[in-house]
C-alpha cells in the first residue's frame, strides 16, 4: 500500500513539474514574441517611407491577432468601455428613455420606454431628431448619437425635433434608465406563472426571485421560465437563478479552462423557494451562454421540462482583464459543462477551415450524458428541448417591410388617427384595417429577390456560359413573369403573419414594450405548448422520469431531422 502511495506521489510530482514547465515556456514564448513585436512596431513607426498612425497600426494588430480566436475574445480600448459595460455588466445608465433609428440617413424615434424623460415630455415614436443640444446629427455615425443623448442623472438635453412638418423643442432632464433583466412577469390567463427574462446582467437572479415571489402568492398551478432570445450575461448570475429551483448543495456548472486557475465549480448556495413548483423553460435558437447554463442544469437534474428549439451552442466561459490607460480585454477562458458532464458548444472554433470558417463539431464525435434520473443528453450542439415547438420564420415580403420600415410608418400615422386601442392582450386589427395598411403601401417600394427568382437568375447566367441561353429564354421568361404574379398576392397570402408584426409595432405606441409582450401571447405556439404541459401532470411527470419516448433527447439523429424539417 505504502509503495502505491509512493508512486501515485511520484506521478502528482512529475504532472505539477510538468505543468510548470509548460507554464514557463509559454511564458518565454509571450516575453520573446513581445520583444519581436515592440520592436517591429517601433521601426516601423520610426522608419516607414509613409507617415503612420500608431494607434491605427497597433488596433489592426490587435484586431488581427484577435480574428485567429473566436468572436468572444475582444479588445475594449477606453472609448468603448462603458458600451461594454451596458452590454455585458450594468443595466442602469442616464440617459432619456428613448431608441432610435437612422432612415436614409434621417435619425429618428423608434420607441420611447414608459415613465422616462423622452416619454414624460411628449417626444413619440416618429419624431426626427435634428439637433441634439444644438449638435446637428446629420452626418453623426449612432456611436455618437448616443453620447449625445446619454450623460449624468439631472443634466439637460435639449432636442430640436420634425413632427408633421414642423419644428419643436423639447427640454428633457436626464434620469437613470434602467433596463431590466425581466422585462415582463404576469398571470396567465390560466393560473399559470410567467417571467421573461431577457438578459443576465447585474441582479437578473433577485429581479427573477422577486417576481417569482410575487406571483407565487397568487398559488399558480405552475412557472414558466421564458430564456427566448436571451444571449446570457454574468455566469454567477444563472448559477443564483436555477438555486431558487433546485435544493442546496447542488452542482450546477463547472468550468474548465486551460489554466488551472480558471477550472471552478460552481454549487448552489442556498435552500430553493420553490424547489416543487411545476417548471417549463422556454427556449429558441437565439438563446445562448447562461441561458443555457439554466436550462441544462434544470434538464441534467430533471427539474424542469424545456420547450422550444435547439439553443445556440456557446458553451464557452469569458472573462474580463484590465489593460493599460483604462482599456480592456474579454478573454475566453474556459468551457462550460451542466451537471451531467456534457459541453455544448456548437462550433470548433480551435479547428478553422482554410477560408477561415468555423466548423460545427461533428454528429459522429457527439457525446450521450446521463441526466440525474437517467435520461440520455449529448454535447456538442446546444441545449435540445424536450418537447420541440417548430419556429416561425419570416417570410420574405415580410422582411422586406419592416426593413424598409413600412410597418414602422403606418404604425406612427395609426396612433395619430386612434386615440385610443382596445387592451394589449386582445388588440388585433381587423380585415379592413388590414385593408388600409395594404393600401396605404401603393406607390412604395417594398421588392425583394426570392430564393426562387435568385435561382433563375443563375440558371439564365449558367445557359449563357454553356450557349444554351435561345433553347430556354422562353420558359424562363415564363416562369419569371409567374413569379411576379404570385409575388402580386403575397400580401394576401402572408396576411395573417404581416397583422401579426404589424400589430406589434401598433400595440408599443400605446402600450410600451410590457404590452408587446401580453399582445403576442395570442399567437405564441411555445408558451401555448408550455402551457399545456403545465396542464397536463401526467405528461409531465412522463418527461421527467424519461417514459418511452422522453428517454433519450437530442440524439443525433433527432437533430438531423429536426435541421432537416426547419429547412
Amino acid at each position: 500500500m505504502m509503495k502505491t502511495y509512493k508512486i501515485a506521489a511520484a506521478a502528482l510530482l512529475i504532472s505539477f513539474a510538468g505543468l510548470t514547465w509548460s507554464f514557463k515556456e509559454d511564458l518565454f514564448q509571450v516575453s520573446k514574441n513581445l520583444d519581436i513585436f515592440a520592436s517591429l512596431y517601433k521601426e516601423i513607426n520610426i522608419n516607414y517611407v509613409e507617415e503612420t498612425n500608431p494607434s491605427n497600426l497597433m488596433r489592426t494588430s490587435i484586431d488581427a491577432m484577435l480574428d485567429n480566436l473566436d468572436p468572444y475574445t475582444e479588445y475594449v480600448p477606453e472609448s468603448e468601455v462603458e458600451d461594454y459595460k451596458l452590454k455585458y455588466v450594468s443595466t442602469q445608465y442616464g440617459g432619456i428613455g428613448a431608441s432610435t433609428i437612422f432612415i436614409e440617413g434621417k435619425l429618428f424615434v423608434n420607441e420611447v420606454n414608459e415613465g422616462y424623460p423622452a416619454d414624460k415630455q411628449g417626444v413619440k415614436p416618429g419624431d426626427q431628431l435634428v439637433k441634439i443640444n444644438g449638435n446637428e446629427v446629420k452626418g453623426k455615425e449612432r456611436s455618437q448619437v448616443s453620447q449625445l443623448l446619454r450623460g449624468p442623472k439631472g443634466t439637460p438635453v435639449e432636442l430640436l425635433i420634425i413632427r408633421d412638418g414642423a419644428l419643436l423643442t423639447k427640454t428633457l432632464v436626464r434620469d437613470a434608465i434602467k433596463q431590466p433583466n425581466v422585462s415582463y412577469s404576469g398571470m396567465t390567463d390560466d393560473n399559470i406563472a410567467y417571467i421573461r427574462l431577457d438578459k443576465f446582467l447585474e441582479s437578473a437572479a433577485q429581479e427573477v426571485k422577486d417576481a417569482a415571489v410575487t406571483l407565487n402568492k397568487l398559488h399558480p398551478k405552475g412557472m414558466i421560465l421564458d430564456l427566448r432570445y436571451n444571449g446570457g450575461g454574468i455566469l454567477q448570475e444563472a448559477v443564483k437563478i436555477v438555486n431558487l429551483f433546485v435544493e442546496k448543495d447542488v452542482l450546477i456548472v463547472t468550468q474548465k479552462g486551460r489554466n488551472p486557475q480558471k477550472t471552478i465549480s460552481y454549487r448552489t448556495l442556498n435552500s430553493p423557494l420553490f424547489q416543487d413548483i411545476p417548471l417549463v423553460v422556454l427556449i429558441s435558437g437565439s438563446s445562448a451562454s447562461a441561458s443555457e447554463i439554466v436550462a441544462g442544469a434544470l434538464q441534467d437534474l430533471d427539474r424542469a421540462v424545456v420547450v422550444g428549439q435547439r439553443s445556440y451552442g456557446k458553451g464557452l466561459v469569458q472573462q474580463t482583464f484590465n489593460l493599460p490607460y483604462n482599456s480592456l480585454v474579454k478573454v475566453t477562458v474556459a468551457k462550460y459543462f451542466t451537471p451531467s458532464g456534457r459541453c455544448i458548444q456548437a462550433l470548433d472554433y480551435a479547428h478553422k477551415d482554410a477560408n477561415g470558417k468555423t466548423p460545427k463539431f461533428a454528429d459522429s464525435l457527439m457525446n450521450k450524458f446521463n441526466t440525474k434520473i437517467g435520461r440520455n443528453v449529448y454535447d456538442g450542439n446546444g441545449i435540445y428541448p424536450d418537447i420541440i415547438v417548430k419556429s416561425a420564420k419570416l417570410s420574405p415580403i415580410t422582411i422586406s417591410l419592416a426593413n424598409k420600415y413600412l410597418f414602422f410608418d403606418y404604425a406612427n400615422n395609426y396612433k395619430k388617427s386612434n386615440k385610443t386601442i382596445a387592451p394589449a392582450a386582445a388588440f388585433q386589427l381587423t380585415d379592413n384595417e388590414y385593408a388600409q395598411f395594404v393600401s396605404s403601401l401603393a406607390g412604395k417600394d417594398y421588392s425583394y429577390l426570392s430564393r426562387t427568382e435568385r435561382l433563375l437568375s443563375d440558371l439564365r447566367t449558367e445557359a449563357e456560359k454553356e450557349n444554351k441561353l435561345a433553347l430556354v429564354k422562353a420558359d424562363l421568361d415564363d416562369l419569371k413573369s409567374k413569379m411576379i404574379g404570385a409575388k402580386k398576392s403575397e400580401l394576401n397570402v402572408y396576411k395573417a403573419e404581416i397583422k401579426r408584426v404589424l400589430e406589434t409595432q401598433i400595440v408599443s405606441r400605446y402600450y410600451y414594450e410590457k404590452g408587446k409582450v401580453t399582445q403576442a401571447f395570442q399567437y405564441d405556439a411555445e408558451l401555448n405548448a408550455a402551457k399545456a404541459l403545465l396542464n397536463d401532470n401526467h405528461k409531465m411527470l412522463a418527461i421527467l422520469k424519461g417514459d418511452g419516448e422522453y428517454k433519450t433527447i437530442g440524439s443525433p439523429v433527432k437533430t438531423m431531422a429536426a435541421a432537416v424539417e426547419n429547412d
